[in-house]
C-alpha cells in the first residue's frame, strides 16, 4: 500500500492519477473525498457526521468515525487479498490519524508519503477548484503533518504531480523490503 497524506488542495489526487499511470502494475485508488461523498447527505452537515466551518475548519463526529473505520478495514481487506492500493487521505488528527491506519494495517507493507504544499499555493488551488470551503487548505497545510512519520515527502508547491509520482514510484520499486512495514 501507498498512503499519501496532505492538506486539502495539496495535490494528492493528481499524484494518485499519475502514480496509477507510471507504476508498472495496476493499483486501486481510494480517497477520503470519495468516502465523504459516499456518506448520506444528512451526515455531511451533522454533529455525528462531518461539518465544514465557514473558516475552513473540519469537525467529525462519532458516526463519521465509525463509518471511517469500516471504510479503512475494507481497503485493508483488499490489500490483504493482494490488491495494490493507493490511499489519498487528510490526517486531520495528525499522528493519531496515522496511528488508526497503522493499527488496521498491522503486518502489511506500507509506503507513507507526505504531500506538502505551501499554504498560499494550496489556497490558490482551493479557490480555482471551487468545490472547497475557503480556508481548508490554509488550516490543514501544517496540522495534518504534525507528528506523522513518512518514508518519503514530496512538495507540490513548485513541482508538478508527475515528477512527484515518479519519485514515489522509484521508492516503491527500490527493493523487496520497500515499502516499509507499517
Amino acid at each position: 500500500m501507498i498512503i499519501l497524506n496532505g492538506g486539502s488542495s495539496s495535490g494528492k489526487s493528481g499524484i494518485v492519477r499519475c502514480l496509477q499511470d507510471v507504476l508498472p502494475d495496476p493499483w486501486l485508488a481510494f480517497g477520503c473525498d470519495s468516502f465523504v461523498d459516499a456518506l448520506p447527505a444528512r451526515m455531511q452537515a451533522s454533529e455525528g457526521g462531518i461539518t465544514f466551518a465557514a473558516d475552513g475548519g473540519v469537525s467529525v463526529g462519532a458516526d463519521f468515525r465509525a463509518l471511517e473505520a469500516a471504510w479503512t478495514e475494507g481497503i485493508v481487506t483488499m490489500a490483504r487479498a493482494g490488491a495494490r492500493v493507493i490511499v489519498d487521505d487528510v490526517f486531520l488528527g495528525g499522528a493519531a490519524s496515522q496511528q488508526r491506519w497503522r493499527k488496521a494495517l498491522d503486518g502489511l507493507a506500507v509506503l507513507w508519503v507526505g504531500v506538502r504544499c505551501e499554504s498560499a499555493v494550496a489556497a490558490g488551488r482551493e479557490i480555482a477548484r471551487g468545490d472547497r470551503v475557503r480556508g481548508m487548505a490554509a488550516s490543514q497545510a501544517d496540522v495534518v503533518h504534525r507528528g506523522v512519520f513518512y518514508d518519503l515527502e514530496v512538495d507540490t508547491t513548485r513541482t508538478e504531480s508527475l515528477p512527484c509520482a515518479r519519485a514515489i514510484a522509484a521508492r516503491v520499486g527500490r527493493s523487496p523490503d520497500r515499502p516499509t512495514r507499517s
